[in-house]
């Protein structure tokens, strides 16, 4: 999965970086809202200062606030159009569960230094290009606007400083309901009757063309808004492509974290709650750094939801299900270590996939180890077979074997595979 993500990402023009596990603890808060402070690990002083219980460090909560530190201190040393992607763990000191985990692995594309439509677009393109090569199907990627989302909020009635946790509840609408929310709404102390306005105003808003909510939304906001404006530009960039059916419009779609200011993303799968990925535009993050507002704008998968949805799906394909090996070579006696070995050199050289079975039992446990690893080939060079310059390469799958010549090991055994 992580070579199907890099080869997307790279073919995109997005170039790897990697950061530490952990930050200075000042770097990480204050960057996601009172709930993410919640859930950072953080690392307590060392030496003499453990007794404190002071903190110094802390493990990172995403991908995006250490490259936000990146861009800063080495803003001289990148492009004016910088596009990194990083597959890295990501920690919180979170309640595990289906889907949730304390240390997880997020795949993270951001471009940094342009305010264009097009990021926003070849995002999501990318997104979708990604899922659909995995094998999801009917999926859709969730588009929306803080700005816009604020302008809902204002209408439904709801102070300005009740919008921020009016958006931390309604991140969870997919997960507990239009019910949830409002009990959410009630124990933040927004008032019943904007609970309910601003409710009504996200369903009569909904609907399953992006035109169509957006034809509502005009109707809400004032006229010009260019929020709304940056929405249909990058739904039409979006529709001239083949992620043109996968795009809708939702201005339920909030993103729980704080730092977004401008177009929200979120990847959906039919019959589950929550999202696979997600994303938006940054715009000020890099500004609490460096001092003055950068671009930038980015989107991550995470790798262990898609994981867990694809096993209960059964959407592995069986090259995937049975293992990674194309072929095992045996181990004849103590003194043919070194010729297996050799053998194996000369098969990965010609880019297959091999195991070395390192102890001389006999060779039906040797077999029997091979099928329970599912390898479809075994390579067996005994004493006959060494004095012939031969190799005899047995099928586990439909127990046929031949012999070859040494030097054609490779060919033939790609030739087969290669036919299977």
């Amino acid at each position: 999965m992580i070579g199907v993500v890099r080869h997307v990402y790279e073919r995109y023009g997005f170039e790897p970086l990697e950061t530490p596990a952990f930050e200075n603890i000042e770097t990480l808060l204050g960057k996601y809202g009172d709930e993410g402070n919640k859930l950072i690990f953080k690392i307590l002083k060392r030496g003499e200062h453990e007794g404190s219980g002071e903190a110094d460090l802390a493990l990172r909560y995403d991908l995006t606030v250490p490259l936000a530190r990146v861009i800063a201190q080495y803003q001289n040393e990148l492009p004016r159009f910088f596009k990194r992607y990083q597959i890295q763990p990501v920690w919180r000191a979170d309640r595990p569960a289906r889907g949730r985990f304390r240390e997880f692995y997020q795949c993270d594309i951001d471009a940094i230094g342009s305010t264009s439509p097009v990021v926003e677009a070849e995002l999501i393109i990318a997104v979708c290009e990604i899922l659909t090569r995995l094998g999801f199907q009917g999926f859709s990627l969730r588009l929306n606007h803080r700005v816009v989302l604020h302008g809902l909020l204002t209408a439904a009635g709801l102070a300005v400083s009740q919008h921020n946790d009016a958006l931390v509840a309604l991140d969870k609408l997919d997960k507990i309901g239009v019910d949830g929310v409002a009990r959410e709404f009630a124990t933040r102390g927004i008032d019943p009757a904007a609970t309910n306005k601003c409710l009504e105003l996200f369903e009569s808003t909904g609907a399953e063309g992006s035109g169509d909510t957006l034809g509502r939304l005009e109707k809400i906001v004032p006229p010009g808004d260019p929020a709304l404006a940056n929405l249909r530009e990058i739904v039409t960039l979006v529709e001239t492509t083949a992620s043109a059916c996968r795009i809708r419009v939702d201005p339920s779609l909030a993103r729980g974290l704080s730092y977004y200011t401008g177009a929200i993303m979120e990847a959906a799968v039919p019959d589950l709650a929550g999202s696979i990925g997600g994303g938006g535009r940054y715009d000020n993050l890099i500004g609490m750094f460096l001092g003055r507002e950068v671009p930038a704008c980015g989107f991550s998968l995470g790798l262990e939801r898609i994981i867990v949805v694809m096993t209960e799906r059964n959407m592995f394909p069986d090259s995937v299900e049975h293992g990674a090996l194309d072929v095992m070579v045996t181990l004849w006696n103590g003194e043919s270590r070194a010729d297996a070995l050799a053998l194996a050199a000369d098969l990965r050289r010609a880019g297959l996939r091999v195991e070395v079975y390192p102890d001389a039992d006999k060779l039906g446990k040797q077999f029997k180890y091979a099928s329970t690893r599912n390898v479809p080939f075994v390579a067996v060079v005994g004493d006959d077979e060494r004095g012939r310059g031969e190799v005899t390469i047995k099928d586990l799958r439909s127990g046929t074997q031949q012999s070859v010549a040494r030097a054609g090991t490779a060919a033939e055994l790609a030739k087969i595979l290669k036919n299977d």
